[in-house]
């Protein structure tokens, strides 16, 4: 086996969550399309997501024979985005969420089901089952192309973060501190249940469970890939690393509800990426002081793993506020509300901001950063970049 072809067999795809801010994975995929040649084997014949990157995922790995086609329809479908493809954004759709949380005490003594979410996503439900056929993804896996799948849910009834997983048949589940990998035939119910943005989509119930956002909870974002064989994994982020300094914004205002909200996001999707990448790197700096030849496998269960995270350059949450004029009305209206259109208010909006405008810049910006970075991208994958720029 050459050294590229080694380094492809053991490499996964790590999607994390974001909501409208996945768009910047799309960018990064849609350069890697770009740098890698043609005709080579599956890049990544374990991709795992959790989000929004988990629909984009599914499609990476639906598409698994051909990963320049199947990055080519992500980013047609993202850069073509609308609010309304997502969530209903229209007025009546808002103002039925509206009255059913005003009623939500009289729903109650009713027995009838009470409102836990802001948006009503049906809209992505029907998205989904437009354009995925998840049933590729059984064919990717008899064919070779794809050894494993991975999606991320938290559960409400137990607080554990599930790793639902389809994969050839010498794939296992596992059991770690609240943390648990069950074999599954992937939906559209599991996509949606991965992407339930707490407070702003519904749960979904699988299996006599309801799940929501697979962010939640999720203390190990690498885990899923490690477990289903990975060696080398490519992460894309849809945050700032957390040590680069922020501007500092003096006020003495109190922070309105879309801020807290954009902080508590920003907390779910981000932080655990940052701590679970300096363990495996920490790790990794442990390994490398005990000699090879004493690591007896039966007793020493730790691998090294190589890692490369993508991470935006700019602050998605600014560049929201440059895009908000672009939702809805009504949505507008609505965030107006919990002060979601005031200076602060840009996280919550970014992962809200289903819109074209929008999901190009980060298309755009996640390309450049990744081109920015294209020999140690190239390296990383152990492949030959493009003959033609």
């Amino acid at each position: 086996m050459t050294e590229a072809r080694r380094a492809q067999s053991d490499t996964a795809l790590v999607l994390t969550g974001g909501g409208a801010r996945a768009a910047y994975q799309v960018g990064v995929l849609r350069a890697l399309a770009h740098i890698l040649p043609h005709g080579i084997p599956n890049p990544f014949p374990i991709v795992c997501g959790t989000s929004a990157g988990a629909i984009n995922a599914a499609a990476i790995a639906a598409g698994a024979n051909d990963f320049h086609r199947a990055a080519r329809r992500l980013q047609l479908v993202w850069r073509n985005f609308r609010a309304n493809q997502v969530y209903r954004s229209d007025p009546l759709g808002i103002a039925a969420t509206g009255v059913r949380w005003l009623l939500e005490p009289v729903l109650r003594r009713l027995g009838r089901k009470a409102p836990v979410a802001l948006l009503d996503n049906t809209p992505l439900s029907e998205l989904l089952r437009k354009r995925l056929d998840l049933h590729e993804l059984g064919d990717m896996i008899g064919s070779g192309a794809l050894r494993a799948f991975a999606i991320s849910a938290s559960c409400y009834s137990t607080g554990e973060s599930i790793s639902f997983y389809q994969g050839n048949d010498l794939l296992s589940g596992w059991r770690r501190a609240r943390r648990v990998g069950v074999r599954a035939e992937i939906g559209v119910e599991h996509l949606l249940a991965s992407s339930a943005l707490p407070f702003i989509f519904p749960p979904v119930r699988i299996r006599r469970k309801y799940f929501g956002d697979g962010s939640m909870r999720q203390m190990a974002p690498v885990s899923p890939a490690l477990h289903l064989g990975a060696r080398r994994v490519f992460v894309i982020s849809v945050g700032r690393q957390l040590t680069e300094e922020r501007e500092r914004i003096n006020t003495d205002a109190y922070p309105s509800l879309a801020q807290i909200a954009g902080h508590a996001l920003n907390s779910i999707f981000l932080d655990g990426l940052e701590t679970d990448v300096e363990r495996l790197q920490r790790i990794n700096r442990t390994l490398r002081l005990v000699p090879s030849e004493s690591r007896d496998p039966d007793l020493f269960q730790l691998r090294e793993v190589e890692v490369l995270v993508m991470r935006p350059s700019e602050d998605l949450g600014a560049l929201a506020t440059q895009h908000a004029g672009k939702l809805p009305i009504a949505v507008r209206l609505l965030l107006s509300l919990i002060g979601g259109m005031r200076r602060g208010g840009g996280n919550l909006v970014s992962y809200l901001l289903f819109e074209k405008s929008y999901c190009r810049a980060l298309i755009d910006l996640g390309y450049r950063d990744t081109m920015a970075r294209r020999d140690e991208v190239v390296q990383f994958l152990g492949a030959g970049s493009r003959a033609a720029g």
